[in-house]
């Protein structure tokens, strides 16, 4: 969902786990506040596992791995094209005034998150008990006010357990991906999918926001009510939230795909 930035370095503090690599978006996910729709459109479920008789053949290939950034490299990248008057995107209706706007504040907002957030303890437990190597492939771009919402709590349920990483892809250099993993008929972000890293199997996918919120932002489109006013309300949401529901939600699915296998 896009949202709102203001001018912020936000390359000093994220530390924690070095990676490497790198990776570019299509309308505001604005744009896609459309129905969860089940399985019988192109794969797009929310926040759940998916089920084998609905997935498409797998998409995500060890190509999109040497493609993606770290969550700092994505941090990085997103600051050298703000510097340069531009978001991580190459469309130019993503690169108007209102977006470089909502890019400066999610820097803040993801600095403010990443280094308040406390996970809940059982979350920490599942994420360590989980028996396989697993990626969390996340489409993400920095005027995405979700995104900044949501990936850095991400990342901190990746590095409480030494087998599990958060790699970043941009959703418009990746719609090979993003296609597969529509809301409803929605190139909504972030997008997270779960895999096994050693066989890129998934185990499930979640996005692109806590089911409260893609409640309140489904109720608030049927309203008709304003585009801008939408967004405040769902950051309204977020800030009294302070990332509880998408920490039970990862809970749920965290010790769902610690169960049994990745599906190929």
């Amino acid at each position: 969902m896009a949202q709102t930035f203001l001018s912020v370095s936000v390359g000093a503090g994220f530390k924690r786990k070095p990676q490497t690599r790198m990776s570019v978006p299509l309308k505001s996910d604005l744009t896609g506040f459309s129905e969860i729709l089940s399985c019988t459109k192109p794969y797009n479920t929310q926040f759940s596992t998916h089920r084998k008789d609905c997935m498409p053949h797998p998409v995500i290939t060890r190509a999109h791995l040497d493609a993606s950034m770290s969550y700092g490299e994505y941090l990085r990248y997103s600051e050298e094209c703000f510097a340069k008057g531009r978001t991580t995107s190459e469309a130019d209706d993503l690169n108007t005034p209102k977006h470089l706007e909502f890019t400066s504040l999610n820097f803040q907002r993801m600095k403010r998150i990443y280094t308040t957030t406390k996970l809940r303890e059982d979350l920490i437990a599942a994420l360590q008990a989980l028996s396989e190597a697993q990626t969390w492939l996340i489409l993400s771009e920095s005027w995405c006010g979700d995104a900044a919402q949501c990936v850095p709590a991400l990342q901190l349920m990746a590095e409480a357990a030494s087998h599990l990483e958060v790699r970043i892809v941009l959703r418009d250099k990746h719609l090979d991906i993003m296609d597969r993993y529509l809301t409803g008929t929605s190139r909504s972000i972030p997008k997270l999918i779960a895999l096994n890293t050693a066989t890129l199997d998934e185990y499930g996918n979640w996005g692109p926001r806590p089911k409260a919120a893609q409640d309140a932002v489904l109720a608030m489109k049927a309203q008709g009510i304003e585009h801008d006013e939408m967004i405040t309300q769902v950051h309204a949401w977020y800030g009294k939230d302070r990332t509880k529901s998408l920490q039970e939600e990862m809970l749920a699915l965290v010790q769902e795909w610690g169960k049994g296998k990745a599906e190929g």
